[in-house]
């Protein structure tokens, strides 16, 4: 799936007018987007705390990257009026039915050929800002695609409210994790749970090493 020059306009300008309320009227941080690669398939696994965050996540991410895209797979609940499902859908995001969806894997697969794909391997919010475990069919994805893995970490945006002006919270983004040796082992059920947990880990230390420096989280 390619997005044409005018979508890629259209969520660049979108975020940058997200960005005026998250990063001026409030203080949204973001911290280490230079590990964000350029080009090549890319996947922003980050912990998910409040429902900003499918908002928030693509300015931190676009901002240094005008004119890409960054797909998001989301509830197919969210497509189902026409308004929603026309502005979701030229964000990038697609539908996933929440039981297994064999389409939306595919999709995905394709889709971290050569694109920028944000996921939540905890697969549910965690409106305490405490982290869960992640899922293992994430970690099936990335043995199967192999991209560049960004372990993200945001703090502070589950005690935001809208509209509210001076709040603070930041995204971090941390180095892609290193999965090599475990691309060596079997393509079974243990190894996709050993590469999730690798990064679940990877987004604990991010949060540890910066949740005290945002007040309320």
């Amino acid at each position: 799936m390619k997005a044409h020059l005018l979508q890629r306009c259209w969520v660049t300008f979108s975020v940058y007018v997200i960005g005026i309320y998250a990063s001026l009227l409030n203080g949204f941080l973001i911290k280490g987007s230079g590990h964000i690669p350029k080009s090549g398939p890319v996947m922003i696994a980050s912990n998910h705390i409040s429902a900003y965050d499918t908002i928030f996540l693509p300015w931190a991410v676009i901002r240094y990257n005008p004119l890409q895209m960054l797909w998001a797979p989301a509830k197919e609940e969210l497509f189902e009026k026409t308004f929603q499902r026309i502005i979701y859908s030229s964000w990038g995001a697609f539908p996933v039915r929440r039981k297994r969806d064999v389409r939306a894997g595919r999709l995905l697969n394709d889709l971290l050929l050569d694109q920028k794909v944000m996921l939540f391997p905890e697969g549910t919010r965690h409106k305490d800002g405490q982290l869960g475990s992640g899922n293992r069919g994430v970690g099936k994805i990335i043995y199967d695609t192999r991209p560049a893995v960004i372990p993200t970490a945001l703090i502070g945006l589950n005690r935001w409210k809208f509209p509210g002006f001076g709040q603070e919270a930041a995204v971090i983004f941390g180095a892609a994790v290193d999965f090599s040796d475990l691309f060596q082992f079997e393509d079974c059920k243990e190894t996709h749970l050993l590469i999730v947990d690798r990064l679940m880990l990877a987004i604990a230390a991010l949060l540890s090493g910066e949740r005290s420096d945002y007040a309320g989280s």
